[in-house]
Formats: structure tokens, sequence, C-alpha cells
């Protein structure tokens, strides 16, 4: 099953702001308008940077609001970090640092025969594409710019080259870019 990238970002290639906002992306549609309920029931694992996993605690589960909400993923996820992170109570959450190959077999064996799939951030999924498990990028190109930010996959990748597979319109906020990445000569 493939290690997948799946995300969204800014027509001028920013994942976030420079103070790692998501806001500039939630006007733009309705999640359930796009291709994400149809990924998400094929993903058995997932991995994040701490960036992320932050974010997702700050505006998804909100520990410390009075009306918090579970952490969304049933799916084991792997946390990439340095530093000590809270716990999300009953989330099957994994703390780990360092070599992301042998990370990934585990990732690969908790997920089955469904995929893998690395939420971000960018430089996460640099670290995936350097070790030769990146499979696949699914991006869904916003209409906005933001003119600065966390790019969506500081690498050059040049030879060989991403394969595009298919381009799809949803909406009128977002184009869906799927891509295959070729393995290295």
């Amino acid at each position: 099953m493939p290690t997948q990238f799946y995300t969204a970002t800014s027509l001028d290639g920013f994942l976030a702001t420079p103070d790692d906002s998501l806001d500039w992306l939630f006007p733009l549609g309705d999640i359930n308008d796009t291709s994400y309920p149809d990924f998400i029931k094929d993903v058995g694992a997932l991995a994040m940077g701490a960036a992320t996993y932050q974010w997702m605690l700050d505006h998804v589960v909100n520990p410390d609001s009075p009306h918090h909400a579970p952490w969304p993923y049933a799916q084991p996820a792997w946390v990439f970090t340095h530093r000590v992170l809270p716990t999300v109570p009953g989330a099957d959450v994994r703390f780990v640092q360092g070599d992301v190959r042998p990370v990934h077999a585990a990732m690969v064996e908790a997920a089955g025969d469904k995929n893998v799939w690395i939420v971000g951030g960018g430089e996460l999924v640099g670290q995936f594409h350097d070790a030769g498990l990146l499979d696949e990028l699914i991006v869904q190109v916003a209409s906005v710019t933001l003119g600065a930010g966390k790019p969506l996959l500081p690498r050059a990748i040049t030879s060989p080259p991403l394969a595009l597979q298919s381009v799809r319109q949803m909406g009128t906020g977002f184009a869906e870019l799927r891509y295959r990445v070729p393995r290295s000569a």
C-alpha cells in the first residue's frame, strides 16, 4: 500500500503562514466536499511533525477548552519530535525521533493493507522522500497566495521528476493534483 502526502497548499506553495496558521484554508470550502472523506477511509497509519501535532492540539482537540474534542484519528499516529509534547487521552499517538526508515516499517506493519499518510509538515515529508519511502503526493492547490510561510516540500525534486497522474477541480477554491513519486535510478 502506498505512503502518501495528502495536503492543501496555497497557490504559491505554502502549507501554512510563517506562524503555522491555517486560517487561510478554512474559508475556501468544506472538507466534506473534497476527496478527504474517501482518502481517510484507506489510511491505516499516519505520521506528522511536532508543529502539525501542536496545531491539531490547539485547534482541533483544544484540551484546555470546556468544548474540547477527541483526537480525530482512529489510526495509530507517529509524531516526529525532539521535544516533550502533551498527550491526548485515548489517542494512539507515538512520539519518535530520528531516522524515518525504521518508523516507516512500523507504520506499514500497523497499517496492514491500508495506506500510510504523512500528514505534514513539508520537512518531514522531505525526509520520507529522501529515504525513498514516499509513493504519492495528493496536493489540493488553493485559490489564494500567502506570500511567505511553511513550504509545501522544501526539496528539489528534479530527477526523476514527479509523474502527474490526475488533475481535478473541486469547487471554485481548489484544484487537486495527484503525482506518483518515481524512484531514482
